[in-house]
């Protein structure tokens, strides 16, 4: 009997066509011309009021959202060039040509058309944008037009159905980005303070930016230019360079971080960066908890409380019962001292309970302490805390003659106040971060880590599960009580309403459990940024009142819904939310090993 042989259909390589039916070359001439065309706009008036914030009424000088339109049309051209494979831009999309394209002509699209929003709405109608508003408005929609009809970058295994699916395959990231380079270590590293340089003009920017309309398009903006950069592959590449100089990635950063008062003339937005480390910093003791140990402590803010009372207590408070001034030095140890000894105290009883029945039990912990202060008012308790009044009038620090509660000059720029604590808590930060790093890659943050994983199967491997849960709910709170101390300083009233489980401003246990989550959890960098994010954010927002707590849970779900691995993930974490079936093979079905690779086929086939 004769059979006939099978044959399969070869699969065609031609990236599916995108959003628009259009040729990928007129697309990408398209996409350049109306890029060029939007950043030529901002040189003119979108309107004739100077009442909208940033003053959009001159000729040939951007301003306000203006710049932010001109920053990313310029972003959209040069992405747009380099898959043209002009000589000299291919270096800026070593990932995908055509994905940050599309995500760098969203930005554009988006800052631009909420600006032009923003002042119909402001100024009460279209009738208040010049011609230069609307040909922005017009060329910004070209350029996304434009985008839209580019190719995807990859071809997926089954065709895309649909608009939205055809959208999306555009938007994906390829997974293996072209090798780079090798470039002289010199080189490397100037790339590096660059990238930081960068980083540092942005977050100014930021910060800087008029609450209301120019923050929200800021907002808007860094929204989408990140994953376009991302799309383009410079994070990896970036990453990969600072991976290789650690040390010198490590001081790069924080010394872009300390020049951020240097860029201030008053106190109006170094308190806030101060608060954001302070912040960042009890962030990153609850991802010694949280993130190594995958203990889920709801109550972490009552250790931060723990060291700012103490600290409060011994600081020469006119109000302290105590009535004793240390030095700041011992001041901190005590703080601290006093948070890891409650941190014992309550971690030795509870700490053999697990998951739920653990975390309700630090919920607990955390509102006894804040009812514990309020009581404590000779009213109903010994007099120690003052009660709801709590202990005021902290004096500022004094550190070898520098006060802190006064102005000074350092390298010839004046530093208001607040930058002062600024700076010790930049020190008290590299002090945590260095903490940090060395006990996660010591050999107890790799039994944390085989804890958090698998606690049944680290105790079959010997290791001594409570003995070092103890030892991480320990640490996590004596970080928590260094940072409680200099916040005592900074806020000068030490209160217990400051140190709730939840409220409409951090800190409190609900937003610094956020913050680990939303920056990526067991990471070094991710609670900084989710820190940063969420102390940010609302401060900026403030005048959103009532709608700030539904926005955040709404970015909330947001995230767990499209990243739940955080923004700046480990490896470890990208693998437990895109199961993958192999431990070091991306998530990508047309992607197969290749002959000579080994390695383990999914279990249960």
């Amino acid at each position: 009997m004769t059979t006939t042989p099978l044959t399969k259909t070869p699969a065609t390589d031609t990236p599916p066509k995108g959003l628009l039916p259009l040729p990928a070359l007129t697309a990408r001439i398209i996409t350049a011309a109306g890029a060029l065309l939007t950043a030529a706009s901002t040189g003119l008036s979108w309107t004739w009021s100077s009442e909208f914030p940033g003053d959009l009424t001159y000729y040939g000088s951007p301003a306000g959202l203006q710049l932010i339109t001109l920053v990313g049309a310029l972003l959209t051209l040069a992405f747009a060039l380099s898959g043209l494979g002009l000589r000299g831009l291919t270096v800026l999309t070593p990932g995908g040509r055509n994905a940050p394209v599309l995500f760098a002509a969203l930005a554009t699209f988006a800052a631009t058309w909420f600006t032009l929003g923003a002042i119909a709405v402001q100024l009460g109608g279209l009738i208040n944008l010049e011609p230069g508003g609307f040909i922005a408005g017009a060329t910004a929609l070209l350029t996304l037009a434009g985008a839209l009809g580019l190719p995807a970058d990859r071809t997926p295994s089954t065709p895309p159905h649909g608009p939205w699916q055809r959208f999306t395959n555009s938007c994906a990231a390829v997974p293996t980005p072209r090798p780079a380079k090798q470039l002289p270590s010199w080189a490397e590293l100037l790339l590096i303070v660059v990238a930081f340089g960068i980083g540092l003009f942005a977050f100014t920017y930021g910060i800087d930016a008029e609450d209301g309309p120019p923050f929200v398009g800021y907002l808007l903006f860094v929204a989408l230019a990140v994953p376009a950069v991302q799309r383009a592959g410079l994070i990896d590449r970036l990453t990969a360079l600072t991976r290789r100089h650690r040390g010198v990635a490590l001081a790069a950063a924080f010394l872009a971080a300390a020049a951020f008062p240097f860029t201030q003339d008053t106190d109006e937005y170094t308190i806030i960066g101060a608060n954001i480390l302070i912040f960042a910093t009890v962030a990153l003791g609850l991802n010694v908890v949280v993130g190594l140990a995958g203990l889920l402590d709801l109550g972490y803010v009552a250790f931060l409380g723990v060291g700012a009372y103490a600290a409060a207590l011994v600081s020469g408070s006119p109000d302290s019962a105590l009535g004793i001034q240390l030095p700041f030095w011992a001041a901190l140890l005590t703080g601290a001292a006093a948070a890891l000894v409650f941190g014992v105290l309550i971690g030795a009883p509870t700490l053999r309970l697990r998951g739920d029945y653990l975390a309700i039990v630090t919920l607990g912990f955390g509102e006894i302490f804040r009812i514990a202060m309020l009581n404590l008012n000779d009213t109903t308790g010994p007099d120690v805390t003052n009660g709801a009044m709590g202990i005021p009038n902290v004096p500022n620090l004094e550190i070898l003659g520098f006060n802190f509660g006064e102005p000074h000059t350092i390298l010839g720029v004046p530093i208001a106040t607040y930058g002062n604590y600024y700076l010790l808590m930049i020190l008290v930060t590299a002090f945590v971060v260095l903490v940090f790093r060395r006990a996660a890659a010591s050999r107890i943050g790799r039994a944390w880590i085989a804890i958090r994983e698998d606690e049944t199967a680290a105790i079959a491997m010997g290791i001594n599960s409570f003995r070092l849960r103890l030892l991480a709910f320990a640490l996590g709170a004596a970080l928590a009580g260094l940072a409680g101390t200099v916040h005592a300083h900074v806020v000068t009233t030490v209160t217990p309403e400051q140190f709730q489980f939840a409220g409409p401003q951090p800190p409190n246990s609900a937003f610094l459990l956020a913050a680990v989550i939303l920056g990526g959890m067991g990471t070094l960098s991710g609670p900084l940024v989710g820190a940063a994010l969420l102390f940010l954010i609302p401060a900026k927002l403030d005048f959103l009142q009532d709608y700030q707590l539904f926005l955040f849970g709404l970015a909330l779900v947001l995230l767990m819904r499209f990243r739940p691995e955080g923004l700046i993930p480990d490896r470890r974490k990208q693998l437990e939310f895109h199961e993958t079936g192999q431990l070091d093979v991306p998530d990508v079905p047309e992607q197969r090993l290749s002959d000579d690779t080994t390695g383990a086929t999914k279990a249960g086939a």
